[in-house]
């Protein structure tokens, strides 16, 4: 049964959370030193495919423990933290206009990774 697989699941899970970040810090890191390494065809591919899995196993997640956003306030704290951490990192990493701006956005999302993360260990919205 698949609520059995719980931990593996979200074991899973929090693997994905550290590959998704530590893909990110290297393409912000390549963006301000070597913007040349982004157009590799892994670097395009792979995190997209971290992030799918991490999106799945987190809807597993929800689904299996009956905890879901704009129920549960924590999860919904950590999906608006969500969509803010995936525009800054859109921003830092393709669309800002400025390298500033990029680096700042970078910057700016890893404050909002922080954040999500220490509401998902604590199971509260303003992460205390």
């Amino acid at each position: 049964m698949i609520a059995a697989a719980y931990p593996e699941i979200r074991a899973v899970h929090v693997t994905c959370v550290g590959a998704s970040y530590a893909l990110f810090v290297l393409r912000g890191v390549w963006m301000m030193r070597s913007p040349g390494l982004l157009g590799r065809l892994w670097v395009r591919v792979v995190p997209h495919a971290v992030d799918t899995l991490l999106l799945a196993s987190a809807i597993t997640l929800a689904l299996l423990s009956h905890q879901y956003p704009f129920r549960d306030a924590w999860l919904t704290a950590k999906l608006i933290g969500l969509l803010v951490y995936v525009g800054l990192g859109s921003i830092a990493l393709k669309r800002g206009k400025t390298r500033a701006g990029r680096i700042a956005a970078w910057m700016a999302a890893q404050g909002v990774f922080a954040y999500i993360v220490l509401v998902a260990v604590t199971r509260r919205p303003l992460g205390f």
